[in-house]
């Protein structure tokens, strides 16, 4: 089937009509939304219903789904829905100087989901529940179409090196406090190969995130004007698509290849949306890939 396709942006991402995620299995509709992503690195879907059921099955075609929890201990966790949210089951929202609320800011500074994990994401697939009257956007840059363009004198600074990434690094920029909680601090930082290379289409990106605090071979404070540079080249206007969120909205992007970052909106109003990260395997293109060794397949509960 050839999908009915428009640009998201000029440089990356398509906007795909006429399909409705419900539909879509391993061997119906899934292979072609597949093949877009692999060449596109993000895609958006309208006027979805997505179901939390629907919402785990689709996710599940890309692969294993990212369980923090599970992840953390190395033994099983039921796996539930995350909402990226700044409202109690009840309805209430968060006051601005919640503990919750700054972590919710946190997500609006340039990021790569979980590279701070010991298997980071393959990619995040994300629905709007409740949106606010204004603000709120999500924002993506491609980081294949930054390494392109690069100047040559930063390319050469990072080229055939390891990042290392903490997720405190990045939480500690909004507050000392939030980095320093046992959800933050409990994962030891992890390094990754700098650059590397979509397997199905041979494209490369930059491996980078707001949670990257050293460059292999350079001391902190030079890795950090290098990664200030490179993330701010990335996130040029010229390069970003800004989403206003709608209600039915699904927004897919490739993990390893796409930095985004969340807006600010008026936080006496609710915002929800439902977001599930998928894990990175072996075949993706990152190597040094862990698996969790003592969950089995047969007892992942989706």
């Amino acid at each position: 089937m050839i999908m009915k396709t428009i640009p998201l942006h000029p440089k990356f991402g398509v906007i795909i009509d006429g399909i409705n995620l419900d539909d879509v299995t391993n061997n119906n509709l899934y292979p072609e939304i597949r093949d877009l992503f692999e060449k596109h690195s993000s895609i958006l879907f309208k006027d979805q219903e997505f179901s939390e059921e629907t919402h785990i099955k689709f996710a599940s075609l890309f692969g294993p789904l990212e369980n923090r929890e599970a992840m953390a201990k190395n033994s099983y966790v039921k796996f539930e829905l995350p909402k990226v949210s700044n409202e109690d089951a009840d309805g209430t929202v968060f006051s601005e100087n919640d503990m919750r609320t700054l972590e919710l800011k946190a997500n609006m500074l340039w990021h790569t989901d979980s590279t701070f994990l010991p298997i980071p994401a393959l990619a995040n697939i994300i629905a709007a529940k409740t949106v606010p009257s204004s603000g709120g956007q999500t924002e993506l840059a491609s980081t294949r179409i930054a390494l392109n363009e690069l100047p040559k004198n930063i390319l050469e600074k990072i080229k055939n090196k390891k990042f290392f990434h903490s997720f405190m690094q990045s939480r500690k920029k909004i507050d000392e406090e939030l980095a320093k909680s046992h959800k933050i601090s409990r994962w030891k930082p992890q390094e990754w190969d700098s650059i590397i290379k979509n397997p199905v289409t041979g494209a490369e990106s930059i491996y980078i995130a707001s949670h990257v605090y050293q460059i292999e071979g350079m001391s902190e404070k030079d890795s950090e004007k290098v990664i200030k540079d490179i993330i701010c080249f990335a996130t040029q206007d010229k390069y970003v698509y800004s989403h206003d969120w709608e209600v039915g909205d699904v927004l897919i992007w490739d993990e390893r290849s796409i930095l985004h970052r969340g807006r600010p909106w008026s936080y006496t109003e609710p915002r929800t949306l439902a977001s599930i990260c998928v894990s990175l395997t072996e075949k993706d293109g990152v190597p040094n890939i862990p698996t969790l060794l003592n969950i089995k397949k047969a007892e992942v509960e989706y």
